[in-house]
Order: structure tokens, then sequence, then C-alpha cells
């Protein structure tokens, strides 16, 4: 439902890309009460990118999540995504040095987008921000049906939906 594409200067691992987006997938998934299949996370090595900031030349790193809006989810809703967003990447990028990192391995920006009108993913409709616990009952015939089938992400995703309270 989200996308979230990450930009990268620093070199990351692998280990730390995989950490990356598992940390975006909960926090996201967790404050907005979206399944863990449908939190999608795009990572770019950015080093030979052309990226200017106030008209100069600067590379950095930096994470844009394209979201759902809805009345329910508030300006500080978005400030909290931001800084916990944060907050991750400077654990698994940067833990020796929480509060100054090195420059190449510093998060000069989140940005957060209100811009997912509508979307299609994984055969499904995307409901409106707010109502993914109704959907998500609505649809668990068919996700169990995948599941039966031998999707494993629909497996997932059943086990999922079948643990948290507000699925259930």
């Amino acid at each position: 439902m989200p996308m979230y594409e990450i930009e990268h200067i620093a070199p990351l691992q692998s280990e730390q890309k995989d950490a990356l987006a598992l940390a975006i997938t909960e926090i996201h998934s967790n404050k907005f009460t979206t399944p863990r299949l449908f939190v999608n996370v795009k990572i770019t090595d950015a080093a030979k990118q052309e990226t200017y900031v106030a008209g100069r030349p600067r590379a950095s790193n930096r994470i844009t999540a394209h979201v759902r809006t809805s009345a329910a989810r508030t300006q500080q809703d978005f400030d909290q995504l931001c800084n916990d967003v944060h907050v991750a990447w400077s654990s698994i990028v940067h833990p020796a040095h929480p509060t100054k990192p090195p420059q190449d391995q510093e998060l000069r920006a989140v940005f957060i987008l209100g811009d997912i009108t509508a979307a299609w993913e994984a055969g499904f409709t995307v409901p409106p921000a707010g109502q993914d616990a109704q959907w998500a009952k609505e649809n668990m015939a068919a996700f169990q049906d995948k599941a039966n089938n031998g999707d494993e992400d629909f497996a997932d995703l059943v086990e999922e939906l079948k643990t948290r309270d507000e699925f259930k």
C-alpha cells in the first residue's frame, strides 16, 4: 500500500538493506494497521545520481514514502513516522555514531508524500487509508485461497492477520 524509496550514498551491506526494509515494514505496519505484505520498500544506490539542494550538487541519503492519507492520519502521525524511520536508519546504518555519523552515512531527509489516490496490489484493489482491517476481513477467503494454492506471501499474510488483534 505504501511505497518507500530509500536512496543511499552510504555503502550499505545486504544485511543493512534487509534490516532497513524490515524496520520500515514494521514501523508502517504497526503505526497504520497495514498488513506487512502490502508495505513496499525499494532501495537504490544513489552514489552516481546528480541531486541538488539549494541549487548546488549534494549527494545524500534520503527516504521518500508514498502513502495513503485520511482524516484519521494526522500531521503528528506523519511527523512521528519520519522520526521512527530516522531512528531505524541510525540504529542500522551507523550504530557506533548515533548522534554524529560520518557525512556519507547521515540520513539527510525523510519525505512523506500523501499521493496514493488508488492502487492495485497482488490482485487486490487497495482500500482507502484507515479501512485496512475491514478490507482484510472482507478478502480473507481470497487470501486463504491464494495461500492454499501455494503462494507463500499470502500464507504469511493469513498467519499475520490471525495473530494481530486489529484484524480479528
